[in-house]
């Protein structure tokens, strides 16, 4: 199966979102440390950040846009 950037960005943005609602509350259960959420989430921020910029950078270039 294949995805384009733009999915795999909106993906990524709900994931970011739904950690941050959900590892509260496992934190909250012991069933992860603050440290360890902090840093899950952080890496999922990023990955949707690179994911944005790939999509934005494929909806410049298929209209024409500067890249």
């Amino acid at each position: 199966m294949t995805f384009t950037a733009e999915q795999l960005a909106v993906c990524a943005e709900r994931e970011v979102k739904q950690r941050r609602r959900a590892y509260p509350h496992w934190v909250e259960d012991r069933r992860m440390t603050q440290a360890f959420a902090d840093e899950q989430v952080a890496m999922m921020e990023q990955i949707a950040r690179d994911s944005r910029a790939k999509a934005d950078a494929e909806k410049c270039d298929l209209f024409g846009g500067a890249s």
